[in-house]
């Protein structure tokens, strides 16, 4: 009985926060522009150089965009309640904590989903992008795979704007900024300097964006791809508790602070 009534909550999240995107439409619409427009800049970098290197590029934009889109929408959930001036009714709700953050989760996956699909859609009709050999099946398993790593490290960033209502959101994009830095979205790795590549390794995007090429532009099958998201899983499953650990930490210094009822 406890455990249906913690899953219907989970969905109204999920439900909520899409009566969000549909309140605030116009500027959807505006981030999905600009998602797009950004992802076709990008591509046309590698225009001088051959298919292969615009290939390269709009696949990094690509994933790159759902990943960012899925670290976002976690890391900035406690921003919108506070912009919709309900965070106190939802830290006082009688709900479990990983229930309101579950759905926050969901909503993210299923929205970069959508959001990615839609860009890509777009980027196929500005370039002749071929993925005859690519294997869409172990790409769309290693971003799910991924998935797990990036709610963890949004679950991490959501307490920054607990502990700071003034500039806790702004912060957040300073760890977002070093993911897209040390992960070699639109370079290789080896490019960077020695310290920077050090960086790399325990970035969950490095690997996201190693195995997601090998599968879309190699073609290679799950079990080639095996090591990369079993790496990619063990970061999501430490991440995860890790990230409500750290945030429960926050809210309840929010709480003992004063914080939670100001906005900030």
């Amino acid at each position: 009985m406890e455990l249906g009534r913690e899953l219907r909550a989970t969905y109204a999240f999920v439900e909520r926060n899409f009566n969000l995107v549909r309140r605030y439409l116009n500027w959807e619409i505006v981030f999905l522009f600009y998602s797009i427009i950004n992802a076709l800049t990008i591509g046309f970098i590698g225009v001088t150089t051959g298919p292969d290197e615009v290939l390269f590029l709009t696949v990094g934009a690509l994933l790159w965009g759902f990943l960012s889109v899925l670290f976002h929408e976690v890391g900035e959930s406690v921003s919108w309640e506070r912009w919709e001036g309900t965070i106190e009714y939802t830290f006082m709700a009688p709900i479990r904590r990983l229930t309101h953050l579950g759905g926050m989760c969901i909503f993210a996956i299923i929205y970069g989903t959508i959001r990615t699909t839609v860009v890509l859609a777009v980027v196929a009709f500005f370039f002749d992008i071929s993925l005859k050999e690519a294997n869409l099946f172990s790409g769309l398993l290693v971003l799910v795979c991924s998935s797990l790593a990036f709610i963890g490290l949004g679950l991490m960033a959501a307490v920054l704007p607990l502990l700071s209502p003034e500039r806790g959101s702004q912060a957040t994009h300073i760890l977002q900024g070093v993911i897209l830095l040390v992960s070699g979205v639109y370079y290789e790795v080896e490019v960077l300097p020695g310290w920077l590549q050090n960086l790399s390794v325990i970035s969950p995007a490095t690997y996201t964006l190693k195995a997601a090429r090998a599968a879309l532009l190699e073609g290679q099958s799950i079990a080639a791809l095996g090591p990369e998201m079993l790496r990619l899983v063990v970061i999501g499953l430490v991440l995860i508790p890790l990230g409500l650990f750290i945030f429960n930490l926050g809210e309840n210094y929010a709480m003992r602070s004063g914080k939670l009822k100001r906005s900030g």
